[in-house]
């Protein structure tokens, strides 16, 4: 699948395409690839098939079936989707019933048009770079199946990279959204905090979407933003469409500065290379004013990662499946669990204290800068059963991992897109990163688009299953 999802969704609209027939293609292409991807964990033939009848049946009464008409999507395994089980990417849930209802994300979306084809694979509790389980097994890159999507979005990536869906929903509680769309060529928006409204209420983890063009992100967001009352952080719905502003806002001037790796990331010299090189051409594109930026920010990524172990640990006692069950987790989420698990008072207060100094630090950056541009991730794509490299370039990135920049934006709440900048000599995809001050998604979202104008890139990966 090569089109666009506001290209599928405008031709449905029009009655030049069947809702029918996009979903009928979708389930032939997915059992085509399927098998040796492991991006769907299970698909709803007969659901997604009973969709596109009843938007087929609206457009023929004069209807409009909404933004995202006929537009087939995968919703990740950490979400609620009709039909469909939520697993977590964990033996743990592996028989749990269908979910008798959507959750307030995939809602929005089935009400714009979206037809949920299945759900999407994710590491175990989405806490892990990599999308492999005791649960479903190893999700693989479309782009080399040897190497991973990455995660926890992986299987999310793995689907519309391989051209499978054009959409499929994602979460970044650390880059688990914008890691794999660097390392599968996609766009990857992490969007400001509380933009879309979350069920378990995160002070890290945001909603998001998987998409091969900028303008379906846009279009996305513009469906999936907005206020409910479930989540108190919740925005409200904003008063112009990102969609239009990704294609009008002016953004020129804008004062910009580049970073390596944010002061403490252990980044592949070829990775910062080829980012650079397309961040210098959208800084051309755009207009905007380079600024000397000198990020010294703290190491802070174990700690972190121990606090966010601590509190699923916490959950998962009291759901009674640890500590007796921690065996059937995979590897990382089982370190992390158990790491965090030791976490005293004094630790976790020191933790957060560390936590707001780094917020306080990087929010001093933006006060000469308006946008800062990196790399999204430290290595090209690695293997697909892992283990994440733990030297990069022949220095020790254990603490760092292979996407250390990643969890900045959730920790300081600022919106952040990757886009695909380039490939490496082996061919895999890299990402260029760029961060705005909080609320202003519609700049990342303009400078994302001004880049993908200036330099195109693949809208699918070649592979063909």
């Amino acid at each position: 699948m090569t089109e666009t999802a506001i290209e599928i969704a405008e031709s449905v609209r029009r009655g030049q395409l069947s809702a029918t027939e996009v979903i009928s293609r979708t389930i032939s292409r997915i059992k085509a690839m399927n098998e040796t991807l492991n991006a769907f964990i299970e698909i709803d033939e007969e659901g997604a098939e009973a969709s596109a009848l009843r938007i087929d049946q609206k457009v023929a009464r004069g209807e409009d079936p909404g933004p995202l008409a006929g537009v087939p999507i995968g919703v990740k395994d950490l979400e609620d989707c009709a039909g469909l089980r939520t697993c977590y990417g964990s033996v743990f849930y592996r028989d749990s019933k269908p979910k008798q209802a959507d959750g307030v994300h995939v809602a929005r979306l089935r009400r714009a048009g979206a037809i949920p084809l299945g759900k999407t694979a994710t590491p175990d509790f989405g806490m892990d770079n990599l999308t492999a389980t005791l649960a479903f097994g190893v999700t693989r890159n479309p782009w080399n199946p040897e190497r991973t999507p990455g995660g926890s979005s992986g299987g999310s990536a793995a689907a519309v990279a391989a051209g499978m869906v054009p959409l499929a929903t994602a979460s970044d509680g650390g880059g688990s959204t914008r890691g794999p769309a660097a390392w599968t060529g996609l766009v990857g928006l992490k969007p400001s905090h509380g933009r879309i409204p979350l069920e378990r209420e995160s002070v890290f983890t945001v909603l998001g979407a998987l998409t091969t063009s900028v303008l379906d992100t846009a279009r996305y967001l513009d469906v999936a933003a907005g206020h409910h009352p479930i989540d108190r952080m919740s925005l409200p719905r904003p008063d112009q469409s990102y969609e239009k502003l990704a294609e009008s806002l002016d953004v020129s001037g804008l004062r910009v500065g580049w970073s390596d790796d944010f002061g403490y990331g252990v980044m592949e010299h070829e990775i910062v290379e080829i980012a650079y090189t397309a961040a210098e051409a959208l800084i051309s594109t755009a207009r905007l004013e380079r600024r000397k930026l000198e990020l010294a920010l703290e190491t802070i990524r174990p700690l972190w990662r121990r606090l966010v172990g601590g509190r699923t640990w916490s959950n998962l006692c009291q759901e009674g499946y640890l500590p007796d069950r921690i065996g059937e987790l995979s590897n990382v989420p089982q370190q992390s669990l158990l790491a965090g698990a030791k976490l005293t008072i004094g630790e976790v207060y020191e933790i957060e204290r560390r936590l707001s100094k780094l917020r306080r630090d990087f929010a001093a950056s933006f006060e000469d800068i308006d946008v800062i541009v990196s790399p999204t991730v430290a290595t090209e794509a690695f293997a697909a059963a892992g283990p994440a490299p733990e030297t990069i370039d022949g220095r020790d990135a254990s603490n760092t991992g292979p996407a250390p920049l990643g969890f900045i934006a959730n920790t300081c709440w600022n919106p952040a897109i990757s886009v695909p900048a380039g490939f490496t000599k082996s061919g895999m995809p890299v990402g260029l990163m760029i961060t705005v001050p909080q609320h202003r998604d519609d700049i990342a979202l303009r400078l994302a688009r001004l880049l993908e104008l200036a330099r195109p890139w693949p809208l699918t990966a070649p592979l063909q299953c």
